[in-house]
């Protein structure tokens, strides 16, 4: 199961525990329950501190093939049903690593609040060991589990156990339930898992947000161009913030990155994950889990511009910069909403073992398009790809690579017109042939959008100056049309959405933001005599009269 390789690396970690974890098995006589078992025995050989148990008492209602991972010290408990191998290799390391003693990567404010929680709470999550947004829900989970002894969480791997899956009308991962009951799906961390159970945290969050002091340069977004932006920022020696919903953005969800330059390969949560602790490396106050509303101009030169946030609060910055990147465009058809996570997906590496002997259907004959169908078609029964133009703006080599492959059907000229469904989940899609006008419908269980990128500036409106597409028009030294707000990355009308691209246009924004800064005075601040000076000013007032 596990290669000489893997398994010096794994004693390696292994030599991090603390306390005695424990490892019990729950198998019968399938071969993955003999994969499972020897994945189990090998791990158990590694350390002196690692211990094999047989199961005791009632197991009839543990899933089979399962494995349990108890701290012998506090007795919390971990599952992983079906072989945690692939992207969850990581998360079982991590488990056993938690439950043994080693110290936890996360904010002490954070396991404080889990450690907290008052309740019992069973989660449950449903996976594919191909989905790389996966492990982050199943970690964050995992840790909570190890911090407080009323919760618990299983991961269950979707394609090994498809009646649950069916039974539980699960059609994307990861999928999480929670004390029997759906509690979330895609992609949550641990801060916003924190604040869907505990109902006080986004007030709290949103109040210490308010009273944080001003800063020079705050970035809104954390993916390429917001961190490269914020580490430009730190190294200047300004004060700088970031404000996103999560590390990463889009390349997040990227599987296979192979043109960044001077890396080979690598995937998008390795890379992101080098993003976010480059940054942690600078004096960069994170505020995740937030979304900007709106943004209102500063109202003098060199005051503050001030972004508000979903959660009421209201951040203040002598400069701005925008990176809050792009997401996937949807059909805007009739039942796509319906069906959201019901049969309608936009990731195929995450979702696509789900739909496992099942036809579906690409919406899209780009390159992430044909690519996603080529991917699928080594899984699922039979793909149909649909694209609204009369020719695929593929690259040549995956075009051939699709049409050689005996599941996949490509219609030119389709316009998808509805997503059908009995109410549950996805049965089929309508599309119209433009070419003759005619009507058909497609008989598929899962239909994956490819068409595109929408840049996230709808809370823009009105306040800087956008393309037609949304995209926010950027200078040469990435300036906006609102004097002290700068923009970098997908957002933006550069002319290509690449990572390096947008890494090093977020660097010449922040660049532009702080020769700005050193040209801008700065705010007036009151006096003690109720007048007001600039703060520079203000500043050498107070040397002065120290002297």
């Amino acid at each position: 199961m596990l290669d000489a390789n893997l398994k010096q690396q794994l004693q390696t970690y292994l030599t991090n525990l603390k306390h005695p974890v424990e490892l019990v098995r729950f198998v019968d006589g399938s071969k993955k329950s003999a994969e499972l078992s020897q994945l189990v025995e090998q791990i158990a050989a590694l350390s002196p501190l690692v211990e094999l148990v047989e199961p005791t008492g009632d197991v009839q209602d543990e899933r089979v093939p399962s494995m349990l991972v108890r701290s012998s010290k506090t007795g919390s408990e971990i599952r992983f049903a079906g072989l945690p191998m692939g992207h969850e290799f990581t998360s079982l390391v991590l488990a056993l690593l938690h439950s043994g003693g080693h110290p936890m990567k996360v904010e002490e404010a954070l396991i404080e609040q889990v450690r907290a929680l008052e309740g019992e709470f069973k989660f449950e999550t449903y996976i594919s060991l191909s989905c790389q947004n996966c492990p982050e829900v199943v970690q964050a989970l995992n840790m909570m589990a190890v911090i407080n002894p009323n919760i618990t969480n299983v991961m269950i791997d979707g394609a090994l156990f498809q009646d649950e899956v069916n039974d539980r009308k699960v059609m994307a991962v990861p999928s999480v339930f929670l004390n029997g009951e759906v509690f979330a799906q895609g992609r949550i961390s641990l801060a916003e898992i924190l604040n869907k159970v505990d109902t006080g945290a986004s007030k709290r969050q949103a109040q210490a947000i308010q009273n944080k002091a001003p800063f020079d340069l705050l970035v809104v977004g954390g993916g390429p161009a917001g961190a490269s932006a914020a580490i430009y920022g730190a190294r200047k020696g300004i004060r700088t913030g970031v404000i996103a919903e999560r590390f990463g953005g889009q390349v997040a969800d990227t599987m296979g990155i192979e043109n960044f330059i001077s890396v080979k390969k690598t995937e998008g949560p390795k890379l992101v994950a080098s993003l976010e602790e480059h940054v942690r490396e600078y004096e960069v106050d994170i505020m995740t889990n937030q979304r900007a509303s709106a943004l209102k101009g500063a109202q003098q030169e060199g005051g503050y511009i001030e972004v508000e946030l979903e959660n009421g609060a209201t951040v203040q910055s002598r400069s701005v910069l925008l990176a809050t990147g792009a997401r996937w465009r949807e059909m805007n058809v009739h039942g796509e909403q319906e069906y959201r996570g019901k049969g309608v997906a936009y990731c195929p590496h995450c979702d696509g073992p789900l739909f496992k002997g099942k036809s579906v259907a690409v919406i899209g004959g780009g390159n992430s398009g044909i690519e996603a169908a080529i991917d699928l078609a080594g899984i699922v029964k039979h793909v149909t790809v649909l694209e609204f133009s009369d020719i695929l703006r593929a690259d040549e080599v995956l075009q051939r690579k699709a049409r050689s492959m005996g599941n996949i059907d490509i219609i030119m000229q389709a316009q998808t017109t509805e997503v059908l469904g009995d109410g549950e989940r996805v049965t089929g899609l309508q599309y119209t042939d433009r070419q003759t006008g005619e009507s058909y419908n497609v008989e598929l269980q899962g239909i994956f959008v490819q068409i595109g990128l929408v840049p996230n500036s709808e809370f823009l409106e009105g306040t800087v100056e956008l393309t037609e597409r949304g995209e926010i028009i950027a200078g040469a030294h990435g300036n906006t049309s609102l004097p002290g707000v700068f923009a970098a990355g997908d957002v933006t009308n550069v002319p290509y959405k690449q990572i390096i691209i947008a890494m090093g246009a977020g660097a010449n924004a922040a660049l532009g933001a702080f020769d700005y800064l050193i040209r801008t005075p700065e705010p007036a601040v009151a006096t003690d005599d109720g007048s007001e000076q600039s703060a520079d000013k203000a500043v050498t007032s107070e040397e002065t009269a120290a002297a």
